[in-house]
């Protein structure tokens, strides 16, 4: 539905999940692809296979909460690409844990990754985008548990509030530039980081019994939202956040 050739993207945590979704459906779109990755460089490798049948791309392996490593990476990105057009933040990490027992650096992990990181990257490519001159649009990959205060998960749902807020003071800046900053909030998603529950037929049809349309998502589900959100047909879209949940905020 979109073509964004002539234009390079940057997946963060690119090799998996609904990154790794979002670097094939930029691929397929003709877009350059930048794949972000942080240890497993096999499923990296496999995913650059995949997105090289239809594009030029990339991969780039990076801790996106080192500010040290980050900056490094978008370097070299711009080094083999000439430039960054798009930006999707999706690099992130969850674990579950009563209130009363998470752990300092429990809690300082889920939040550099998934709140930290998000401000790193963003930052390192903003400045890139305003050198460019030429606009550009960022996608952060949130959670409907940025309004939803999920049990055992008061660290992630901390992390993904500040995406929230984070997506519509980066966009309040950066709109002067014509870099405009969204964000997509998936709900239950089918990804290696809770497989194992939605395996459990108890858990998952207690979740289910809280979803209106009944579904648990697949990663490729969330791609159209990232894509819409990065094309021309939202230019006029800036702080907004795009539900993909199922109806589960409304429920």
């Amino acid at each position: 539905m979109w073509n964004f050739s002539g234009k390079t993207v940057l997946v963060t945590g690119g090799s998996r999940g609904i990154g790794r979704a979002c670097v094939l459906a930029f691929a397929k779109s003709g877009a350059k692809v930048a794949i972000n990755y942080k240890r497993n460089e096999e499923e990296a490798l496999k995913v650059l296979e995949a997105a090289r049948e239809t594009s030029s791309s990339q991969i780039f392996k990076a801790d996106t909460s080192s500010r040290e490593q980050v900056n490094s990476m978008i370097s070299d990105v711009v080094k083999y690409f000439g430039r960054i057009d798009i930006l999707v933040n999706n690099a992130g990490v969850l674990s579950r844990a009563p209130f009363l027992e998470i752990t300092e650096s429990e809690w300082d992990w889920v939040i550099d990754v998934n709140l930290k990181g998000y401000f790193l990257v963003s930052q390192a490519v903003a400045k890139q985008m305003v050198e460019q001159n030429t606009g550009g649009a960022i996608v952060n990959i949130s959670s409907n548990n940025q309004e939803r205060a999920g049990a055992l998960l008061a660290h992630y749902n901390v992390s993904k509030a500040g995406v929230a807020m984070l997506t519509k003071s980066m966009a309040n800046e950066l709109a002067p530039y014509r870099i405009r900053v969204n964000n997509v909030a998936p709900g239950l998603t089918e990804t290696d980081i809770n497989r194992k529950d939605i395996s459990n037929k108890d858990w998952r049809e207690a979740r289910l019994a809280r979803i209106p349309l009944k579904v648990v998502a697949k990663p490729n589900d969330i791609t159209g939202a990232v894509l819409f959100l990065a094309s021309d047909d939202a230019k006029l879209m800036t702080g907004s956040t795009v539900w993909v949940d199922a109806g589960a905020t409304i429920s």
